[in-house]
C-alpha cells in the first residue's frame, strides 16, 4: 500500500509540462485493435490505466511495444477471447474493447468494467447503440456477451450526451456496413481525437466536436500515426494548485480553449492569470472572490474540476457554491476537506463553502481519482503535514505528479507501507 505525505506552505514556480489526456488515451488504445495493420500512438502518459490497457491488449495476444511516451499496437495475430474480470475491473474505460471488439469481430465478451466508485454507472446506453446496429446483448450477473451476424448502419439518440458512450458505438460504427448517425453525441475533445485517429486508419467519421457525428462504414483500416491531445484535466487540476500556491507557476503545453470555463471563473474571481497560445503562467493571489459552479457536459465546467477546484473555493471571500450534475457521489472529498479545516456544508447536491479557511495538515483519503487531486492541492496549502492514502486512485490518472510537483519546489513523496 502506497501513502503520499506532503509538506504543505511553500509556494510554488517553474513550469510543469501537461501529459497526454488520460480520458483520450484511454479510448485510443482500445481503438488501435481496429486497425488492419498498425497503429502508434504518441504522448501517451505513463499512469496505470495505460498499464492496465496494455494488459488487456497482452491478453487479446496483440503485440505491443512501449517507448518514451509512445506505442505502437499491432493486432495482426489478435485472439478475440472475454476479457476476464480481473482485467475489465482495474479501470471503467476497458469498456471501450466492447466497442472495438464488435466493431471488428463482431462479438465482444468481458466483465462489467471497474473504476472509481463516483456513482451509478451504467452502461445502458452503450448497449442500446450496440442493438441499433444489430446486435444482440446478453448477460450474466456482471458478463456480456455482445455479439452480431452483421454491423448496419443506424440513427441513434443518446438521451444523456455520454462520452463513453459516444466513442463506444463510434468504435462499433466504424466498419458496419452503411452510415450510422449520432445524436445528441458528446462534444468534448477527447472524442475529436479519437474521431480523428480512426479517420487516420481511413474511417469516415464527420461532426466530431458537434451534438451530430456522421460514419460511414469501410471495409479496412490502414496504418497510421496518431498523436495524444494535452490533457485538460490534469492542465486545469495544476493551474487551480497555482491559484492557490503559485508564484508564479507555468502550466505548459496546454490548449487554453479546452479550459475555457475553467480560466473564466478564475478571472470572475480574480486570480492574476496570463493566458498564452499554449501556456498559463498563475499565481496566487489574496482577496479572491466567492464565485459558484455547475458542472455541466462539454464545453460546460467539468466534473473532473469541481472536487479540485472545491479546495480553490476555501480560500475565497464569502460564500462560494459548487453543484454537481453528473455524478451523485462526487462530493466524497468534502469530509476530508472538513477535516483540514475547510468549512463545507453539503445539501442536495450542492456545497456551501465558506471562506477563507486555514487548512491544517492531517491524515486524509483519495476516494476517487479527482477527489485524490483536491487531497493534493489542499495539503499543498495547508500548515504542517498530510498524509493520503489510497494514492493509486491519484496515480491512475495524472504522470509524474510526485516529479512534477517536486521540481516546482512542493515537499511531496510517495512511500510504501
Amino acid at each position: 500500500m502506497k501513502i503520499m505525505e506532503i509538506e504543505g506552505g511553500k509556494e510554488l514556480s517553474g513550469t510543469i509540462r501537461i501529459s497526454g489526456a488520460k480520458n483520450a488515451t484511454v479510448a485510443l488504445i482500445p481503438a488501435a485493435i481496429l486497425t488492419d495493420e498498425e497503429a502508434t500512438i504518441c504522448n501517451i502518459p505513463e499512469i496505470t490505466d495505460t498499464d492496465a490497457l496494455c494488459d488487456i491488449l497482452n491478453e487479446l495476444n496483440v503485440n505491443v511495444k512501449r517507448a518514451s511516451e509512445s506505442i505502437i499496437i499491432n493486432p495482426k495475430n489478435m485472439q478475440n477471447i472475454e476479457i476476464k474480470e480481473e482485467f475489465s475491473k482495474k479501470l471503467r474505460a476497458s469498456y471501450y474493447f466492447m466497442g472495438a471488439l464488435l466493431g471488428k469481430y463482431k462479438k465482444a465478451v468481458m466483465y462489467f468494467p471497474g473504476g472509481c466508485s463516483i456513482g451509478a454507472r451504467p452502461i445502458d446506453l452503450h448497449l442500446k447503440g450496440f442493438e441499433a446496429l444489430g446486435a444482440t446483448v446478453k448477460s450474466d450477473k456482471n458478463k456480456y456477451i455482445v455479439e452480431a451476424k452483421e454491423l448496419h448502419g443506424a440513427n441513434i439518440y443518446l438521451d444523456i450526451a455520454s462520452v463513453g458512450a459516444t466513442i463506444n458505438i463510434m468504435l462499433a460504427a466504424v466498419k458496419a456496413k452503411g452510415k450510422t448517425i449520432i445524436d445528441n453525441a458528446a462534444k468534448e475533445p477527447e472524442i475529436v481525437n479519437v474521431a480523428t485517429f480512426l479517420n487516420n486508419m481511413g474511417a469516415k467519421i464527420t461532426g466530431a466536436g458537434t451534438s451530430t457525428i456522421k460514419i460511414e462504414g469501410v471495409d479496412y483500416l490502414h496504418q497510421c500515426f496518431h498523436e495524444v491531445i494535452p490533457d485538460r484535466i490534469e492542465a486545469g487540476t495544476y493551474i487551480i494548485i497555482g491559484a492557490l500556491c503559485g508564484n508564479p507557476l507555468k502550466i505548459d503545453n496546454i490548449i487554453p480553449e479546452h479550459l475555457d470555463s475553467l480560466l473564466s471563473k478564475l478571472e470572475e474571481m480574480g486570480v492574476d492569470l496570463e493566458i498564452g497560445q499554449d501556456y498559463v503562467l498563475v499565481s496566487n493571489q489574496n482577496n479572491k472572490k466567492a464565485t459558484s459552479i455547475k458542472t455541466a457536459v462539454y464545453p460546460g465546467f467539468p466534473t473532473d474540476l469541481q472536487q479540485p477546484f472545491a479546495v480553490l473555493q476555501t480560500q475565497c471571500n464569502g460564500k462560494s457554491k459548487a453543484t454537481e450534475t453528473i455524478w451523485e457521489n462526487r462530493f466524497m472529498h468534502i469530509p476530508y476537506l472538513r477535516d483540514l479545516g475547510a468549512d463545507i456544508v453539503v445539501k442536495n447536491q450542492t456545497a456551501t463553502i465558506i471562506g477563507p479557511t486555514p487548512l491544517i495538515g492531517t491524515s486524509v483519503v483519495a476516494t476517487d481519482l479527482r477527489a485524490g487531486a483536491a487531497m493534493v492541492a489542499a495539503a499543498l496549502i495547508a500548515t504542517g503535514k498530510t498524509t493520503i492514502t489510497n494514492v493509486e486512485h491519484i496515480l491512475r490518472g495524472y504522470e509524474n505528479i510526485v516529479e512534477k510537483l517536486t521540481n516546482v519546489g512542493a515537499k511531496i513523496s510517495i512511500k510504501e507501507i
